[in-house]
C-alpha cells in the first residue's frame, strides 16, 4: 500500500472518530486526557510497590524504572521524533485541519507523531503488568492506556496512526525496561518465589495491594463521569 494512501486512511479515520455532538462526551474526554486526573493512578502504583516490597534498592528500582519508562517513551518522542519527523497534528494540519472538532481550544503542539500519551501510558502498563503478573491488574493498566490512546483520537490532537505507534513503542520501552529491572535485581521475582496462597500473585504482590490501583482507576473514571455532568 502507497504511502500516501495509508495518510489518506489515517485522514478520514481520524475524522470519523474525532469529536461528537455531546458536550458531555467532549467534556470527558478533555478531563481523561488532563495528566493532572491520573495522578492518583501513579500514587496508587507507587503505593503497591513500596507495600509489596521491603527491599528498598528494589523499592527505588523499580520506580526509578517507572520514571525510565517515561523519559524514554515519550520525552524523548517530544524531544527528537517529533520536532525531525515534523508531522502535523490533525488541528494544525493545512489539509484537514478545518474539519477537525476542537474541545476547549485545545489543540496541542504544532507536531503529533508519535502519541507521547500512548507510549507513556503503554510503556507503564507493560512494565507493571510484567512485574506484577496479575491477570486484573493488566487488564485494568491497559484499559487505563487506551482511555489516554481514545482522548488523543476524539479530541484531535493525534491521528490513529500516530497513537498505533505510540503504543507499539511504548510496548518495546516497557519490556525492555523490565528486563533490565530484572538483569538489575539479579532475579525474577516469579521464579524466586513459591507462593501457593490464593492471595499473592505470581510474583509475590498482594492482591488486596493490586486492588487499590483497580479501585483508584474505576474512582477516576467515576470522577471524570461526575465532572463531566458538573461542567454541561
Amino acid at each position: 500500500m502507497e504511502v500516501l494512501t495509508i495518510i489518506e486512511l489515517d485522514q478520514q479515520l481520524l475524522l470519523m472518530l474525532n469529536g461528537s455532538h455531546s458536550l458531555w462526551l467532549d467534556n470527558m474526554a478533555y478531563i481523561l486526557t488532563t495528566a493532572t486526573t491520573w495522578i492518583p493512578m501513579y500514587v496508587a502504583l507507587m503505593y503497591m510497590v513500596i507495600k509489596c516490597n521491603d527491599n528498598m534498592r528494589h523499592i527505588v528500582l523499580v520506580i526509578a524504572a517507572a520514571g525510565l519508562c517515561a523519559f524514554f517513551s515519550g520525552s524523548l518522542c517530544d524531544m527528537f521524533v517529533k520536532p525531525n519527523v515534523m508531522r502535523w497534528r490533525p488541528t494544525h494540519d493545512p489539509v484537514i485541519g478545518i474539519l477537525v472538532d476542537v474541545v476547549n481550544g485545545y489543540r496541542g503542539g504544532n507536531y503529533g507523531f508519535f502519541s507521547s500519551h500512548a507510549a507513556n501510558t503503554f510503556s507503564i502498563a507493560i512494565m507493571f503488568s510484567l512485574l506484577v503478573r496479575s491477570a486484573v491488574l493488566t487488564t485494568t493498566l491497559i484499559s487505563w492506556s487506551l482511555v489516554n490512546c481514545w482522548t488523543r483520537i476524539y479530541l484531535g490532537v493525534h491521528y490513529p496512526g500516530d497513537v498505533i505507534c505510540g503504543v507499539l513503542w511504548g510496548a518495546v520501552v516497557g519490556s525492555i525496561v523490565y528486563l533490565g529491572l530484572i538483569f538489575l535485581t539479579g532475579k525474577n521475582r516469579e521464579s524466586s518465589f513459591r507462593f501457593v496462597s490464593e492471595k499473592y500473585t505470581r510474583s509475590g504482590y498482594l492482591h488486596t495491594d493490586t486492588s487499590v490501583v483497580v479501585l483508584v482507576y474505576i474512582m477516576t473514571l467515576i470522577y471524570a463521569v461526575i465532572r463531566s455532568c458538573i461542567l454541561m
